[in-house]
């Protein structure tokens, strides 16, 4: 009986670390770097906005949003609610997802919350808007 209880032991100890180890959180990928120029090459490559190939986001305030944006941008939602917000992208979690901001910094947290989320591909704009109106790029408004 005693080695019967050895192996049911080294077995119960396997299956525990199994668990442990497949219960761990994938952690994703660092998100992709894209340049403004990237960016807009890849907008102007699309016949329609609708067949761009990615979801594009503007993560700054509504406010600042209101001021321009990047022609083509689908969502606005502020970086801090992004988290709570994931479903309005409507995205898969293989979907191509292009977020920015102001300079760059927002969306780089914006692009981890997602990437940690699972969604696999995820890029940041270097610089962002600052970037995009130094290039000379136009800017979009709402309409009212």
């Amino acid at each position: 009986m005693k080695h019967i209880g050895q192996y049911i032991g080294y077995g119960f100890a396997v299956v525990m670390i199994m668990i442990m180890i497949l219960s761990v959180p994938v952690i994703a990928e660092e998100p992709y770097v894209l340049s403004v120029q990237q960016l807009k090459a890849g907008l102007d490559r699309a016949s329609d906005p609708s067949q761009k190939g990615f979801i594009l986001v503007d993560v700054r305030t509504p406010e600042e949003h209101a001021n321009g944006y990047i022609p083509g941008t689908d969502l606005n939602i502020d970086y801090r609610e992004l988290k709570e917000r994931t479903t309005e992208l409507g995205a898969r979690r293989d979907d191509h997802i292009v977020l920015y901001c102001q300079s760059g910094h927002r969306s780089t947290i914006a692009s981890n919350i997602l990437a940690d989320l699972g969604y696999q591909f995820v890029y940041n704009v270097a610089s962002s808007m600052n970037a995009w109106e130094a290039a000379g790029y136009p800017l979009s408004f709402p309409r009212h």
